[in-house]
Formats: structure tokens, C-alpha cells, sequence
């Protein structure tokens, strides 16, 4: 079979498609042929070696989180699912960006009828992210929530459940994603220079409740000096540096938060129903990972890329 590997930290350039071994499932395991695999901005800082402190890889490695496919075989006692079964879930370590992968039977969900492939694929790790970020700030009816990157790939799963807990939200977005937000009940503002001024004149009374940072930068210093954001309704997913010396909160997809199947299937069955969207800039086929990982780092992407095997 095909599969993304690499045998070294880099750019994009050590990404090599190899044909390897098809895996076979052990215990509690269940093989998936996949038709669908998302991109993370965590795999690339896990390519280029930046996340060795907390995950440590063993070359030659695999890449990948998140799948959606079609069960082929099952381990003997998993009862879960059987043969044929379409699922959504994910895999740890990284192994997903391949024709076949091996994973946990309790890590798989079915995949309702109204869900594409693509969008299957590319939901566990931004929506898992953007579900534990939205839950660690609290948002009720009559707060105000800012999401920086709103329009990214956890950005944009983010807006709409903050919106879905009867806030009202602003988005921090290039101009080019403005539509897109105010058509999903969110209030658009772009970044730069002079944020705070923005946020605050597209405030009700110029007041933010909670923020929710997916970008970096000096958003925790806006937010907390500028804005007057209380520590504990700040949460972000990047300035791990300013966890301890702010007092704000760290929690998504790495803290295993909100990672889970059962956070999995309320994601999948919110956007079966139409009540949620996630979009999906580009697919390409797994010969050309390295030009999916090349627009995912460039940034300005709306919603998410997928590898299609």
C-alpha cells in the first residue's frame, strides 16, 4: 500500500510517499481502507521537530490524525463495528495519510449518510480542538466571545459552536473571509493594527467576555490588558508560554479535552443535520502531499485541507 512517511525532521521536501506493508489489526483494533485524511497544522510542527518535548517520533514514521473510511477487517472480540462499516475517527501515532491504517475499535464512529467523505475526514482533530476551546471560556447567551482565526480550520468549527451557546461572536479574519462569517452569525473584524479598537467598536457596549485564541501573536496580552478579558475565560491552543505567567487556559485537542467518540459523533450528527459546516479548501491525492502541507503552511486558508488516497 501507499503511505506518507518521512525519515527525518524538514520542510515539506522530506514528506516521501513509500510503499509499505499493509498493517494488520491486534487487539481491539480494526483495519480501515481510507478515503479521506485531514491535514494539522500539528503535523507539520511535528515534522519539522518542534514538538519533540511532548511527542517523540521513531523514524521512519508515519503522518496523520484523522480518517474517515471503510472497515475491512476486524480483530477478533471488537464488536463495535464489522467489516464494510463507513467510520469517522482517528490515530495515534500518526499514521492516518495512507490507503490503509490500522486503529482503535473506541476510536471510530459511524459516518451518518449526510456527511461527505472529505468533511468526515478532516473533523476529529479541529473539532475535537475547537469543542474543548469553546467549553474552556464558558460562552452563554448575552456574552461577547472573540475568536482569533476564525476562519481556520478550528477557527471555523469554533464560531459556530460559540454561536450555537447563544453568544454573540466576533471573528478575527482577513477581509476575504468576512462573508463567510457573517453568513454563519458571526461579526466580522479583521486583524493588525489597531484590533483592540475594532473589537471594541463591534462590541455591544464595547465589552468581551471570553476569547479564544488559535493564532498566537500578542492576543493574550490584547485580550487580558487591553480588553480587560478575565484570565479564566482566555483560552488558547498556541501561546503555551503564557499559560503559567497569565494564569489563562491551554486546552484542545493535545490535553485530550474534548477528544473522545462521543464528542466525535455529536460533531458528525451537528453537521449531518446542517447545524454545522466545515469547510474544505482543497483535496489532493496522496502523490501530492507536499503541495497540501505547502498551501496548509502558507496560511489564509479557510477551513481545512484534505489528502484524498
Amino acid at each position: 500500500m501507499k503511505a506518507v512517511q518521512y525519515d527525518q525532521y524538514g520542510g515539506v521536501d522530506v514528506l516521501q510517499v513509500e510503499d509499505v506493508p499493509s498493517p494488520t489489526p491486534g487487539p481491539g483494533q480494526v483495519l480501515v481502507r481510507v478515503e479521506a485524511a485531514g491535514l494539522n497544522p500539528g503535523e507539520a510542527h511535528t515534522r519539522e521537530g518542534h514538538m519533540q518535548a511532548v511527542y517523540s517520533v521513531t523514524f521512519p514514521t508515519g503522518q496523520g490524525h484523522d480518517l474517515a473510511g471503510t472497515v475491512v477487517s476486524v480483530a477478533e472480540g471488537v464488536t463495535e463495528v464489522a467489516a464494510g462499516d463507513e467510520v469517522i475517527g482517528w490515530v495515534d501515532p500518526l499514521s492516518s495519510q495512507a490507503q490503509y491504517v490500522v486503529a482503535e475499535a473506541d476510536h471510530l464512529i459511524p459516518k451518518p449518510a449526510g456527511v461527505t467523505w472529505e468533511v468526515a475526514g478532516a473533523l476529529a482533530s479541529a473539532g475535537f480542538t475547537a469543542w474543548a476551546a469553546v467549553r474552556a471560556v464558558e460562552p452563554a447567551a448575552g456574552d461577547t466571545v472573540v475568536v482569533a482565526g476564525a476562519a481556520g480550520g478550528v477557527g471555523s468549527i469554533a464560531v459556530q459552536l460559540a454561536v450555537r451557546a447563544g453568544a454573540t461572536v466576533i471573528g478575527l479574519a482577513s477581509e476575504h473571509n468576512h462573508d463567510w462569517l457573517t453568513a454563519h452569525g458571526v461579526i466580522p473584524v479583521t486583524y493588525g493594527p489597531g484590533v483592540a479598537d475594532r473589537i471594541r467598536a463591534a462590541a455591544a457596549y464595547g465589552r468581551v467576555d471570553a476569547f479564544i485564541d488559535t493564532q498566537g501573536a500578542d492576543y493574550v496580552e490584547i485580550a487580558l490588558d487591553d480588553l480587560g478579558v478575565a484570565p479564566g475565560r482566555f483560552n488558547t491552543i498556541v501561546r503555551f508560554d503564557a499559560v503559567q505567567t497569565h494564569g489563562i487556559k491551554f486546552e484542545g485537542y493535545e490535553k485530550g479535552v474534548g477528544s473522545g467518540a462521543a464528542v466525535l459523533a455529536e460533531l458528525a450528527d451537528l453537521i449531518a443535520a446542517g447545524d454545522l459546516e466545515i469547510p474544505v479548501a482543497a483535496t489532493y491525492p496522496l502523490a501530492e502531499v507536499r503541495k497540501a502541507f505547502e498551501q496548509l503552511e502558507g496560511g489564509h486558508v479557510r477551513g481545512k485541507i484534505v489528502l484524498v488516497p
